[in-house]
């Protein structure tokens, strides 16, 4: 019998345990992607200030209400603006930012491209 309720009580710690880790995985993750408003260049992950404390409280609270990381970020965006992502998502408003670099990428090689061909005539 104790055997029985030794394992009962290993089978109902350890999901809750792996729940925990999939939540401190995601409050991690999500955290190093929002910028501290107070601090300059820092993550709230990375940041001590009491905004980023309130920050990381608010976060815990949105993953334990079952809100989605998407849904987390749209909330800090509605709230703070397109600013505070460090990795800000594809619309209207960053097609620029996330385009640039492919841009400069493209004319270099079309650069260099041109280089080569001048040189081997």
């Amino acid at each position: 019998m104790k055997i029985i309720k030794f394992f009962l009580i290993i089978f109902f710690i350890f999901p809750i345990n792996s729940l925990k880790a999939d939540n401190e995985a995601l409050k991690s993750k999500i955290t190093k992607n929002l910028r501290c408003l107070v601090c300059q260049g820092q993550s709230i992950y990375d940041s001590d200030s009491e905004f980023a404390n309130s920050l990381k409280i608010l976060v815990d609270n949105k993953i334990k209400e079952g809100l989605s990381e998407k849904q987390i970020y749209s909330y800090f965006q509605s709230k703070y603006g397109d600013w505070i992502l460090y990795d800000p998502l594809f619309n209207k408003n960053t097609y620029f930012l996330w385009l640039l670099p492919l841009l400069i990428f493209f004319l270099g090689g079309a650069i260099i491209f041109n280089k080569f061909l001048k040189k081997s005539k």
